[in-house]
């Protein structure tokens, strides 16, 4: 029996479509694959489901562990879980992997149906619109018309944002971390620069390196040093390795590492490059590029936010500068533009953008009070 506060082990699913999914370039997906995990119960109003969208390298795997894999424990395991934050004798929850994954949904590494072959560089750009669809058809077959919450971080807070603008009436909170409305130039800048060093490695072979039987992984080696750096604080990396060196002296070498940051970033790299896929990254980049809801609304954010209907909570960190504060400010200000329930934390915590991530008491004592909250009210419709 797994101890208190842990699920144990947990085993994805697989949900087919053969109706095709419209995306928002103009193509559309036939034939194609989710992939999925559910962790608790659903109550008998179906009324406490929970959808945590993923970020950029995560995937349907939030809590709990995988049979008889050493070190695989979900992404957001210390959130997810009986007694924790989001408890899982309350709450339903429910976790999908996005369109274009490596992890299992239809993605890159997937046959066409239409011409038998790897899709590769073929498979369609997809948006955060085009997730939440296919997160709703999901959901539609589960048999859940209503959400009691959508929870993401970063790029998942991207999604549970869309959902509160595509589907206001299917979802009662949007819980959105350490997000942004859209990209800043500097954030899509280091985007290119990833997506170029993969583009660039020799053994991309214009992303249908499979038929080639080689991975870029230096590329993706380089791109995954690029985006790690983003996602710490100056003061993390100073605290956790300062400028400590590798070896006793300085090697005077222009090649080899020298100092040990050099060496986590390079150990983040070869790690990153063995299992995760060059065309789902130039994908999922893009995607976050994208993302920009007041397009449409001449750049107005508050006009983008008149379709909402649910209760909202934004939470950011004081050193997260890739997804700041003043990010999730702006879409604060938008929301109570539009008289809308509106709860913001902003937390001191010195981890950077990897905050949302950690087990930090502030954060988790803010979202387990706003969960306590939702399950408050689906308790007492109940009785």
């Amino acid at each position: 029996m797994p101890h208190s506060g842990q699920l144990g082990d947990v085993s994805p699913q697989r949900m087919a479509f053969a109706q095709p999914l419209p995306l928002r370039s103009g193509a559309e997906l036939r034939d194609y694959e989710m992939v999925y995990e559910t962790y608790g119960q659903l109550n008998a109003t179906r009324s406490n489901a929970v959808l945590v969208c993923h970020a950029l390298n995560a995937s349907h795997h939030v809590a709990g562990t995988h049979t008889g894999q050493a070190n695989s424990e979900g992404w957001w395991d210390n959130l997810i879980g009986p007694g924790k934050p989001l408890d899982t004798d309350k709450f339903f929850v429910i976790g999908i992997n996005n369109l274009g994954s490596c992890f299992g949904s239809t993605g890159p590494m997937h046959r066409n149906p239409a011409t038998g072959q790897i899709y590769g560089a073929d498979f369609p750009v997809v948006t955060v619109q085009d997730w939440v669809d296919a997160q709703a058809r999901v959901l539609d077959q589960l048999g859940i018309t209503q959400l009691a919450a959508v929870l993401g971080g970063s790029l998942g807070g991207m999604q549970a944002l869309d959902w509160a603008l595509r589907y206001p009436e299917r979802m009662r909170h949007c819980i959105a971390i350490a997000t942004a409305p859209c990209l800043s130039a500097q954030n899509i800048a280091f985007n290119e620069v990833a997506r170029r060093a993969i583009i660039t490695d020799p053994d991309f072979h214009g992303g249908h390196f499979y038929a080639h039987g080689v991975v870029p992984k230096r590329g993706l080696r380089v791109a995954r040093m690029i985006g790690h750096i983003t996602y710490l604080s100056d003061d993390a990396m100073e605290q956790k390795f300062g400028r400590e060196l590798r070896s006793a002296e300085l090697g005077y070498s222009t090649q080899d590492i020298e100092f040990q940051i050099e060496s986590y970033l390079r150990y983040q790299g070869d790690k990153f490059s063995d299992y995760f896929d060059a065309n789902t990254y130039l994908l999922i980049t893009r995607a976050l590029d994208y993302f920009d809801p007041a397009r449409e609304h001449g750049g107005n954010l508050s006009r983008a936010f008149a379709s909402a209907r649910c209760k909202f909570l934004l939470a950011s960190f004081t050193t997260d500068w890739r997804f700041s504060p003043a990010r999730s400010r702006e879409i604060v200000k938008a929301l109570l533009d539009n008289k809308l329930d509106v709860s913001y934390a902003e937390i001191d915590a010195p981890h950077g953008h990897d905050a949302f991530l950690l087990e930090d008491p502030r954060y988790h004592g803010v979202l387990r009070a706003y969960f306590s909250r939702i399950a408050g009210e689906f308790a007492g419709a109940a009785a």
